[in-house]
């Protein structure tokens, strides 16, 4: 790659209309920060992974000895910052493995891992089989000196964040499911059986195939709290394929029973936080005008 970096149309779509404003100098710098990053860390770049993420612009390298790498440059806000800090945790298990990293500026370089093949290139059956397997490696106790922020945190402010877009919004949904999701958020965030560092964003298209694993996951949005929590991106996976179905809300509620029973969990737990996430996001996406916002609050309302 001679010539300049590129930041991806995609790219500057999804930041701007997900962040706002706020993403423009991140994006404006991209070019430079990419440059700067491929030169501190010896990296010859080959091609960029389109689409690429959501919020990062990833690079295929080369580092000094030849070792394939990947440089990943995300914008970094208050669910990417820890990224860094769980990959360390996790250290190759289960996850791809980070080799070096800026986290306040949201550059980290990471193991070569297959990019065009994920578990969507699988049916759906295999995939969530093989998802469940990635999970059991990740979960792990975090330290004791963990900074990576609590699912009780992020429960309190959803359920003082949900009612306020649900008000701004002019009630995109029935206001007994927004109760019922505030009153979740307080009872299950109270009443957790056990603390561990979560992905909570491990569907199909995190996990990618790897040389010395089958499976890794990527672009963890990590955060400590119960199993359960965790489970709430592959309940909404594949949405659109979900919503196109006969019984959608059937398809949804058989998930929930497979995933828990697979991994021995609470099934009421594991509906109750995937309805409050599938709710929480689903307001947020309506709000910037995301077209996976209706589809979200249909996934909340097939939960209740």
């Amino acid at each position: 790659m001679t010539t300049p970096v590129e930041v991806p149309d995609r790219l500057v779509r999804t930041a701007l209309r997900w962040c706002g404003e706020d993403a423009r100098p991140w994006l404006d710098a991209l070019p430079q920060t990419a440059e700067e990053f491929l030169a501190r860390w010896e990296l010859t770049p080959e091609r960029a992974v389109l689409p690429g993420g959501a919020l990062s612009l990833t690079l295929l390298v080369r580092r000094a000895d030849g070792t394939p790498a990947t440089l990943k440059l995300g914008f970094v806000d208050r669910y990417t910052a820890h990224e860094a800090d769980a990959l360390a945790i996790w250290a190759g298990r289960g996850a791809v493995r980070l080799i070096d990293a800026d986290a306040e500026r949201g550059a980290l370089l990471l193991e070569r891992l297959k990019p065009d093949v994920s578990l969507r290139s699988l049916p759906e059956d295999r995939a969530m089989l093989e998802a469940v397997e990635v999970l059991r490696h990740l979960w792990i106790a975090p330290p004791d000196d963990c900074a990576i922020d609590l699912v009780a945190d992020r429960a309190g402010y959803w359920a003082e964040s949900m009612p306020r877009r649900f008000a701004e919004l002019d009630g995109p949904c029935p206001k007994a499911l927004l109760d019922e999701a505030v009153g979740l958020c307080q009872e299950l965030a109270a009443s957790q059986p056990q603390v561990v560092v979560l992905h909570t964003d491990c569907h199909h298209g995190n996990v990618l195939a790897a040389e010395r694993s089958k499976w890794l996951a990527i672009d963890p949005r990590p955060m400590l709290g119960e199993q359960a929590f965790d489970l709430g991106a592959l309940v909404r996976d594949r949405l659109a394929t979900v919503v196109a179905e006969t019984r959608p809300a059937a398809v949804v509620r058989r998930r929930v029973t497979w995933l828990a029973n697979a991994l021995e969990l609470d099934s009421e737990r594991v509906r109750g936080w995937a309805l409050v996430q599938a709710l929480a996001l689903g307001l947020w996406c309506v709000s910037v005008d995301d077209p996976a916002g209706e589809d979200l609050l249909s996934v909340a309302e097939w939960l209740a």
